[in-house]
């Protein structure tokens, strides 16, 4: 028999009169008519070349072949309700899940001690791991399952199929060492493109909103250092006369590691952090829960 012809709707027909061995009764029990479920009964003994059920004195009685169908049918509806058609549930109290984040290095700073405090206390038993990725890798990773989630400033992420969700404005600041000579309060335009930058310039990312505006308005940086990473910024700045231009978050966080001094930049520039997901886990009651709690977390 080719499993594609059958209606799969006849089984729950068979199984309800297997049970009520009555036309309208089994008709009543599923909320068909009579009519329709002497149609159904019809097509049901087409389909399995036998008469199925008879009537009797007692009923509409199965045959011999029915009384066989009626244990796999059974199964197989029971199977369907349970594995297919029950809604998938997520319980964080006893998850062993890996959660998956795409961010940059700074992101671990400003995220993960507060997810990772959350999630002890909500998922005990789960685990987090966060990957840093080009946007093109991002994109797959996303798109494969590989991670759940990227949080952070993703702005070629915009292809169809991805969700995006802000979580809160940010804005850059200058840091520079405690006791930098000419580093001082107000920083004018002119002292700024006269010193010595260190920029961080991860791999694959051919973006920066700074300098973006700097060169909107005419004017180029002086790079003296350029490294791939932000955590190592704080030592570098705290020990050089080199200032460095981060999210204001992250700055206010390196002043809490090392003695440094934070200034506001001389151009107002300004971004809006986000979370991005893939389609395919966007009902995924697993990703819900997450970023929910990302956005629970960190949204202004």
């Amino acid at each position: 028999m080719d499993i594609s012809k059958v209606d799969l709707n006849l089984l729950t027909v068979f199984a309800a009169l297997c049970e009520q061995q009555s036309v309208t009764r089994a008709g009543a029990a599923l909320g068909l008519s009579q009519p329709a479920m002497s149609a159904a009964l019809a097509r049901a003994r087409i389909l399995f070349d036998d008469p199925l059920f008879v009537r009797t004195g007692g009923g509409m009685k199965p045959t011999a072949r029915a009384e066989a169908l009626a244990g796999p049918v059974r199964r197989v509806l029971d199977s369907v309700r349970a594995e297919v058609l029950q809604q998938q549930r997520f319980d964080p109290r006893t998850t062993t899940r890996t959660f998956t984040l795409i961010m940059p290095d700074i992101g671990e700073i400003a995220f993960l001690p507060k997810l990772i405090a959350r999630l002890s206390a909500e998922a005990p038993a789960a685990r987090i791991r966060t990957l840093a990725m080009p946007p093109l890798a991002i994109e797959r990773a996303l798109e494969s399952g590989a991670a759940d989630v990227a949080v952070g400033l993703f702005p070629d992420l915009t292809k169809a199929g991805f969700y995006q969700r802000r979580l809160f404005r940010n804005a850059f600041i200058c840091i520079g060492a405690e006791d930098h000579p000419t580093f001082t309060e107000p920083l004018t335009l002119r002292k700024y493109l006269e010193a010595s930058h260190a920029v961080v310039q991860p791999e694959g990312r051919t973006y920066d909103l700074f300098d973006r505006e700097l060169q909107r308005l005419g004017h180029v940086r002086r790079v003296g250092l350029e490294i791939p990473h932000y955590l190592s910024l704080p030592a570098i700045i705290s020990a050089s006369d080199l200032i460095a231009t981060v999210p204001r978050d992250i700055g206010e966080a390196f002043a809490r590691q090392v003695p440094l001094r934070l200034l506001d930049p001389p151009l107002k520039v300004a971004f809006d952090v986000k979370q991005y997901w893939h389609e395919r886990a966007h009902k995924d009651p697993v990703s819900v829960w997450l970023r929910q709690r990302v956005h629970e977390l960190f949204h202004d």
